[in-house]
């Protein structure tokens, strides 16, 4: 990339090869942005052309009303690239956490055996259109294979992270009503075995589950139930090939994925069928510029939605290899994911700012004999990157050549819809890009206000929306209506994001609403407050939160974890001069806590809520999503509360 100021634009080689290269691309969306989602849907293979493009009934829409599809046709047997064309050309690439496993690579008709024969055994257990099957697997083939067979025949999927807690699964499982659950005996996580079979039998326990299927994974001893649980090699052993598709409305629901939080009952997202494989398709297509000899690693898990969109059906979607791996990317090395990248020859590498930074404390050193030479896209998702870390990710691992796509979206859009377009950018530090061509955001005051450039305000989606969108919320409208249609009326997507856009029209997420500080009437987000403090070399990961003070009615509240070991008052004094200096001295923290780890979901994000709990000592809630309970423990200790 070349750099005209601040700003950052492809190479014409990146340029000459990209499928958007255009910006004309973004008038000609605007100007009718139903027809330009009707021309993209019309080039995947619907088996009865939809009636409606779109049709809104505020809040409730509908896309390609009437349509009748098969996201797994699209992916198989209709693919637009041609089946002769695909069929023997790789699928999905496996790496097993342990380095003296082989690795397993599927063509795209082994993986169709597969799925089919998987489709077939759900079928004589007695899954049917409509039915809900819970997936509780790790990084493994079958993950995939079982959200296609359930594709296949109809089934809605409900992928839970195998990392999740016996009781998360509970909840789910109960929401979802699932009579059928995947699993696996276990699998490797940083050297050792984890028994998920035992976590997934305390979870069935008070829920509509009645059979079990059981990969063998990692050959554990396992609680076994007869006419209960079953392996997955006996089903598939002698079921055929070939299962027939079930024609899917395009408005039937395909998924349903749960947020997380720390506390209360996660919300169930649906996704329907037909809206949210064109947004697969081409937001893939597009935004990570897919071509016949790519290769795709998206880092995340098959349980989060990055997982489901762009670690599975966009690339299969596009007829290139994705890849998966079993374990953590720093094991048993800190080189592991380059290791990985360098083996397959990866083109696409798409991966979370907490994995970044985590790359990149561990020093150059150790990846300087990686020339990194197969990339050509690289990609952010999960929370804002900060300067230091898009910095790093754009010299050390894109070697200065990779566009850098920092990508914005939410479980419940189904797909990126915020980011610039590798062939048109321009890409900035910390600035997320600019809407697809096709939807249109805005910026809203609290009164519903549009706002001017580099003022900050509510991140809204306005109508048409995007296919992909949720539908709702499974069995609770009213919490749909509250959490998304409420703030500006019933035709305004409200994303509960703050934000903004420069002079350009890039917009620049700051963070949650409800991670807003109000200093003495200054409103503050806790994203700029810690991109400031990130740009010190001492600082390996921050958190800031607001605590309710007398006269300043909030005042910021610092966690920092350093490289490097230093006082509390050294590290205090350096703090309050990084945030006098760039933001001014209202932005001073009251207090700083030094700690060896921030709570964090497995999908990378800091929990600022956990935190600012328990500093007000209120009920933590559920911590099941948490990928490091053990650090509260720690925190505790350091803010000295019981």
């Amino acid at each position: 990339m070349f750099k005209k100021v601040d700003l950052y634009y492809p190479t014409k080689e990146i340029k000459n090869k990209a499928w958007v290269k255009d910006k004309k691309i973004y008038k000609d969306a605007e100007r009718n942005p139903i027809k330009f989602w009707e021309d993209l849907a019309k080039e995947i293979f619907w088996f009865k052309k939809w009636k409606k493009t779109f049709v809104h009934k505020p809040p409730s829409f509908q896309w390609f009303v009437e349509g009748k599809i098969n996201i797994t046709s699209n992916i198989f047997e209709k693919n637009s690239l041609g089946w002769e064309k695909i069929k023997n050309k790789t699928a999905l690439i496996w790496e097993p956490e342990p380095t003296n496993e082989k690795e397993r690579k599927l063509t795209y008709d082994e993986l169709f055996r597969e799925v089919n024969k998987f489709a077939n055994a759900l079928k004589r257990l007695g899954v049917r259109k409509g039915d809900r099957v819970g997936i509780y697997l790790p990084m493994i083939p079958e993950v995939i294979i079982s959200m296609l067979a359930c594709a296949r025949i109809g089934a809605i999927h409900s992928v839970v992270f195998s990392a999740f807690s016996s009781s998360a699964l509970k909840i789910r499982l109960q929401d979802t009503e699932a009579k059928v659950l995947i699993t696996a005996d276990g699998y490797w996580r940083r050297g050792k075995i984890i028994d998920l079979k035992k976590n997934a039998d305390e979870g069935i326990k008070q829920t509509k589950v009645k059979k079990v299927i059981v990969v063998q994974r990692a050959k554990n001893e396992i609680s076994w139930q007869k006419n209960k649980d079953f392996w997955w090699q006996d089903l598939i052993e002698k079921e055929s090939v070939q299962c027939e598709p079930r024609i899917m409305d395009s408005e039937d629901t395909l998924f349903i994925l749960y947020t997380s939080g720390s506390t209360g009952k996660p919300k169930g997202t649906v996704h329907t069928c037909g809206g949210y494989t064109v947004q697969a398709k081409w937001t893939g297509k597009w935004i990570f510029d897919l071509h016949h000899d790519d290769i795709m690693w998206c880092t995340a898990d098959v349980g989060w939605v990055t997982g489901h969109t762009y670690g599975v059906y966009s690339p299969l979607l596009n007829g290139i290899p994705t890849l998966i791996y079993e374990g953590s990317p720093d094991w048993p090395a800190p080189d592991r994911w380059a290791k990985i990248i360098e083996k397959h020859k990866v083109t696409i590498f798409y991966t979370a700012p907490t994995a970044i930074r985590m790359f990149k404390k561990y020093g150059t050193e150790f990846i300087k004999k990686y020339k990194f030479n197969s990339l050509r896209i690289l990609g952010s998702v999960g929370e804002p990157i900060d300067e230091a870390a898009w910095n790093w990710y754009f010299k050390k691992v894109g070697k200065g050549k990779c566009p850098i796509l920092d990508t914005w979206w939410q479980t419940e859009t189904g797909g990126i819809l915020i980011t610039s377009l590798p062939g048109i950018g321009p890409f900035k530090p910390c600035f997320t890009g600019l809407p697809l061509p096709g939807l249109k955001f805005d910026i809203l005051d609290e009164k519903g206000k549009s706002l001017p450039p580099n003022k900050e305000g509510n991140l809204v989606l306005l109508p048409p929306f995007s296919p992909g969108l949720l539908r709702g919320i499974y069995k609770n409208p009213k919490k749909y209506l509250e959490t998304y249609w409420s703030e500006y009326g019933k035709k305004v997507y409200f994303t509960s994001d703050a934000a903004y856009k420069n002079k350009q029209g890039l917009i620049r997420i700051v963070g949650r609403v409800d991670d807003v500080i109000k200093v003495a009437g200054h409103r503050f987000t806790t994203g700029e407050l810690e991109n400031a403090i990130s740009k010190l070399s001492s600082v390996s990961e921050c958190a800031v939160i607001g605590i309710p003070d007398e006269i300043k009615g909030e005042t910021p509240i610092v966690f920092v974890v350093l490289k490097k070991e230093k006082s509390i008052e050294e590290t205090k004094k350096e703090l309050i001069g990084q945030l006098r200096k760039e933001i001014g001295p209202i932005a001073s923290p009251k207090q700083v806590y030094l700690v060896e780890d921030l709570p964090k979901t497995r999908s990378g994000k800091i929990m600022r809520r956990i935190l600012k709990r328990l500093l007000a000592k209120e009920k933590l809630g559920d911590l099941s999503t948490l990928a490091n309970p053990e650090s509260i423990k720690d925190i505790k200790k350091v803010v000295k509360v019981r």
